[in-house]
């Protein structure tokens, strides 16, 4: 490995490259594109693609690549070599400016929900200037939006960049009552990445692994979680090989991997790392998730993103946390001083107030297939949204919705009583794990995010949301006295955290008593996916999203219909593989090995030793119990799914996959995983859970 800071971004057309390979002129518009939305002219463009193609040919480069997020959540891409045949059978390199700022993808294969039909095929990818561009496996890739030829967006990256335009519009002027005019307010993030890793052989081996990401059937293994030994342990050879050269790929792309662990469940680990800029943040999780899978495979290993790989064993989530600030301050950072402490409490109203207003929306931004069976699973949030704050920032939002804060306009101290603000400091709360939306010193961490998922969704909801919060401060205050000003904006802050303070919880999200609590305070608790979506088209979501400039009311509607396709689709790839798995590999196999119980009983009773068969006969019944009770489960589960394909309203399709089907499912799963309990290990047609997570 390289030295470390040398290595660090070596393969990025960084701030750092441009300054080295751009001209003076050049880059100073390049920079005012970047940092200030100005317009990037054709002969600025032709020289900045001229010095990427000139920069990536020296590093190995050949092709090009327009690298975009369409709403499948995944990445895409479409190769192009730098390549130019001359007439004389020579070749020269080109790439121009016209070809950097834009591209024309096929957009009628993308999901679109309903926005493009086949035969409007046409869509246009976009530079996205304030991302970098980055080699990878010989392509210089180029961050970019998608949209289709009548201008909607059809990718995450589009959304997620107007509501960070909302957010800084919003927060400066908030920020404008205290004197305070930065060049842009923007969130950041640090996204932990939580992911297992098994042996190849064993993943090939389990198709229901292969086809849908997660074990649809196995028993509990002999020994799981329970001693607690994995969490932080030794890595071990095989994984820690594999850590360092995911690593040095992540470096050499400017990722700033930072820390890297075992996680609680056997063969679950995680990396963490530097926060960074949302939209960058974003590319980089992409890229990092990418990087997982194809760095696994050289080490005859295979790396499951799914939220919930094994039933019983914890699943994988993304811990997303979340701040915003400029460049010289966070903004949720309680601070020093007391001018500074309102500040802080204007901004932590405002995160509340959008939390509270806009937790079904939140939910929704987070709902997949995999994260139903994650969520509430005693190592993930459960479903309910709620924000824990810790102690000692409870106590204080509790005097200020008491009406015990006051300010004294004289002298600008915020009284507080017996807590002051000043006294928080960074990491003064416990972790509440159970809690999906956490204050932890300086920053939210929104915990409720499935591993496998592109962040995009999320953040653009929460950017939103708060923006809004922070629009509606901003209408309430303007034109107020300055002298006027500190007293008004606390009262307005106890106003709106009493208004939302159903939203705080701090106690046990496990506990049988949290969701009747939480219905009893009105909270939303929508277990499944199919209960969730809707929020996307809820007509209160629909104005956030249309008055922030976020997503037009078509576009919101088509990431309601994709995130439903996606999910009906998933379901009917995990029903059928499941009925054909029962029926196909373990049906057989048990009813095979009754049949050898049968024979072998028969021998001995003949030999006149029934007497001593008892237990044989015993499992011979189980056996012949349980094929009749995977037969009867087989065909439960295939009728409903033959009824749940043939309806044609999405939404009711999706509420009979997730209510009817979803408990068929588990039905037919325990009557086989029963069985492997019986049937001797040398007949089991896969590898168990013990086999897969106990490699050496």
């Amino acid at each position: 490995m390289s030295n470390l800071t040398e290595r660090f971004g070596t393969k990025v057309f960084s701030e750092d490259v441009m300054k080295r390979w751009l001209p003076k002129d050049v880059y100073k518009k390049l920079a005012a594109t970047i940092e200030e939305g100005e317009p990037l002219d054709l002969d600025v463009a032709n020289a900045v693609a001229h010095a990427m193609k000139e920069w990536a040919l020296l590093n190995g480069a050949t092709h090009y690549a327009h690298w975009f997020q369409p709403l499948s959540g995944i990445t895409s891409e479409k190769h192009d070599s730098f390549l130019e045949p001359n007439h004389d059978g020579t070749a020269i390199t080109k790439f121009t400016g016209k070809a950097l700022i834009k591209g024309e993808p096929d957009a009628s294969s993308f999901p679109n929900g309903g926005l493009r039909a086949t035969f409007e095929a046409r869509g246009y990818t976009a530079w996205d200037a304030t991302s970098p561009a980055f080699i990878k496996d010989e392509v210089l890739c180029i961050p970019t939006a998608f949209c289709s030829y009548t201008g909607e967006a059809l990718d995450k990256k589009t959304p997620l960049l107007r509501s960070m335009t909302a957010l800084d519009r919003e927060a400066k002027r908030v920020l404008a009552f205290f004197g305070k005019a930065p060049k842009k307010v923007v969130p950041s993030v640090g996204d932990e990445q939580e992911y297992f890793l098994i042996k190849k052989d064993a993943y090939r081996r389990r198709r229901d692994l292969v086809i849908t990401g997660r074990t649809l059937f196995g028993a509990a293994p002999a020994k799981g979680q329970e001693l607690e030994e994995h969490y932080f342990g030794a890595i071990r050879p095989t994984v820690s090989a594999y850590m360092k050269d995911l690593d040095d790929e992540l470096w050499a792309l400017g990722i700033p991997a930072k820390t890297k662990h075992n996680e609680v469940a056997p063969c679950q680990h995680e990396l963490a790392p530097v926060y960074t800029e949302l939209n960058e943040a974003v590319d980089n999780n992409l890229l990092t998730m990418e990087k997982m899978k194809l760095i696994a495979s050289r080490h005859d290993l295979v790396c499951l993103l799914h939220e919930k790989p094994f039933e019983d064993i914890n699943g994988s989530g993304k811990h997303n946390n979340w701040s915003i600030g400029t460049a010289d301050e966070n903004l949720l950072d309680p601070g020093d001083t007391p001018l500074e402490n309102l500040q802080f409490v204007v901004f932590l109203t405002a995160v509340i107030e959008a939390v509270d207003k806009y937790q079904d929306l939140l939910r929704a931004s987070v709902a997949s297939c995999g994260n139903d069976h994650r969520l509430g699973a005693n190592e993930a949030p459960p479903a309910i949204m709620s924000i824990f704050l810790g102690d000692q920032l409870t106590e204080a939002v509790e005097l200020i919705m008491d009406g015990k804060a006051s300010v004294h306009a004289t002298t600008g101290v915020i009284d507080l009583g017996a807590v002051v603000l000043p006294d928080l400091e960074q990491d003064n709360t416990d972790r509440n794990r159970t809690s999906p939306f956490a204050f932890t010193g300086n920053k939210f961490e929104f915990r409720a995010v499935g591993s496998e998922a592109n962040v995009s969704d999320a953040n653009m909801v929460l950017d939103c949301a708060v923006a809004e919060a922070l629009r509606d401060f901003a209408d309430a205050l303007e034109g107020t006295p300055a002298d006027e000003f500190q007293e008004k904006a606390l009262a307005y802050c106890a106003e709106h955290l009493r208004a939302h303070r159903r939203i705080l919880f701090s106690g046990d999200g496990y506990s049988d008593e949290w969701p009747v609590e939480a219905e009893k305070r009105g909270l939303c608790n929508y277990r499944t996916t199919a209960d969730a979506l809707p929020a996307f088209i809820a007509p209160k979501n629909l104005e956030l999203f249309e008055s922030m400039g976020v997503l037009s009311h078509a576009e919101a509607v088509c990431r309601y219909d994709c995130k439903l396709e996606k999910y009906n689709k998933l379901m009917n790839i995990e029903a059928t593989t499941m009925v054909r798995e029962a029926r196909r590999t373990y049906r057989p196999v048990i009813t095979a090995y009754a049949t050898k119980v049968a024979k072998g009983l028969e021998t001995i009773r003949a030999a006149g030793a029934e007497a001593v068969m008892q237990c044989e006969q015993n499992t011979l019944n189980k056996l012949c119990s349980g094929v009749t009770e995977i037969n009867e489960s087989i065909k439960a589960l295939d009728a409903l799914h033959q009824q749940a394909e043939a309806i044609e309203n999405a939404q009711q399709q999706a509420n009979m996959y997730a209510h009817e089907i979803a408990p068929a499912m588990e039905r037919l799963r325990a009557a086989v995983d029963a069985m492997e309990e019986i049937v001797a290990a040398d007949y089991w047609p896969v590898p168990t859970y013990d086999d897969i997570l106990f490699y050496v």
